[in-house]
């Protein structure tokens, strides 16, 4: 059983990649209090969730997600294509607040 509990806790942990932090982002979190996040492809929205909350220790009230399809790019006469990633608009409840200039 507690097999389970730490593997679970090991998978929420590798779910969230990096918080993205762009001009969209930013006016996106003063506006409707939202953080983006870059999450892996196969995670759900229960996931998030749950990663959001384990790591940061906040209440996360929605989650939206969105699939980004990789830019094709072009070196010489050589064409390649990146990688298709995951995006998470994590909305948290009232009073909550997750601060990733403090360090943590």
């Amino acid at each position: 059983m507690m097999t389970a509990i730490t593997k679970s806790q090991d998978r929420l942990l590798q779910v969230i990649l990096a918080p993205q932090i762009t001009e969209k982002a930013t006016y996106i979190a003063d506006k409707h209090q939202q953080i983006a996040f870059k999450v892996r492809t196969d995670a759900t929205k229960f996931e998030i969730k749950a990663a959001v909350e384990l790591v940061f220790k906040v209440e996360v009230d929605k989650v939206a997600t969105i699939n980004v399809g990789g830019k094709i790019k072009r070196a010489g006469k050589r064409i390649g294509k990146r990688n298709d990633w995951k995006k998470a608009y994590v909305s948290l409840k009232p009073g909550q607040e997750i601060n990733f200039a403090a360090g943590e």
